[in-house]
């Protein structure tokens, strides 16, 4: 008798042990199997955001370099000038290689001409400086406003999923039919957002640092006419 409760307890054991290893285990959140789960849509905001990185980085660099200053450029230019040496003033803009070394160099070479005209000159490169510095950032722009339509879209197509997989499923309803496309339709929301928001700062940060390029250039061409007119008057 022993023997025999012995056998049945040892059983018991037995079976709740299996059951707890048999227990389904929770499927821990992580990014990359919610990306894995929006679908393709999430291909095509992985592509957006490495596009987006591109341009930003590449960006910062080049407004990076634009921005830097060289407080002696125009007293040299000036001492230059009033030396009547226009090439040395000219090959100096042209080693500083910036924007605004480039635009000042536009402006010796109309020196000898009238003042409207060396004006406009400097003020013709300007815009051309500008648009250069502006190169991708309507991708930028395009990208933050397209991010969150994509996820949008993503939003739907999970959801016309779900429905479809509600209507084939007739009566037996389960819920995992419907996790694959109500996943998609919220994943890729997430993702359309994230995308959009972060190129929007980026887009926004750029463009404040083009201004201020632009702040940097248009300062310098009145300081070098104010130079120009010194100059221009003492000879006279």
């Amino acid at each position: 008798m022993n023997l025999l409760t012995a056998i049945t307890d040892a059983t018991a054991v037995a079976q709740d042990s299996l059951m707890v290893l048999t227990e389904p285990v929770a499927e821990t959140m992580n990014v990359w199997s919610l990306a894995v789960k929006g679908g393709w849509i999430m291909v095509v905001l992985a592509i957006l955001s490495v596009i987006g990185i591109y341009i930003f980085v590449e960006r910062y660099a080049t407004l990076h370099k634009a921005m830097t200053k060289n407080p002696y450029l125009l007293d040299r230019l000036h001492d230059n000038i009033k030396e009547n040496d226009i090439k040395s003033a000219m090959n100096y803009c042209r080693n500083q290689n910036t924007p605004v070394a480039r635009v000042l160099e536009k402006g010796l070479k109309a020196y000898n001409l009238s003042t409207e005209y060396m004006r406009q000159a400097m003020d013709n490169n300007a815009g051309l400086e500008i648009a250069s510095l502006e190169k991708g950032l309507p991708v930028l722009s395009t990208i933050a406003a397209v991010g969150p339509m994509i996820g949008f879209l993503g939003t739907v197509t999970g959801m016309v999923q779900a429905f479809w997989e509600m209507s084939n499923a007739g009566n037996n309803i389960d819920v995992s039919l419907l996790s694959g496309g109500i996943y998609e339709a919220m994943i890729t929301t997430v993702g359309g957002l994230l995308v959009g928001i972060v190129a929007i700062f980026a887009y926004n940060y750029l463009v404040a640092r083009v201004d201020r390029v632009q702040n940097d250039i248009e300062g310098e061409i009145i300081a070098f006419m104010e130079i120009a007119a010194e100059l221009k008057e003492k000879k006279q």
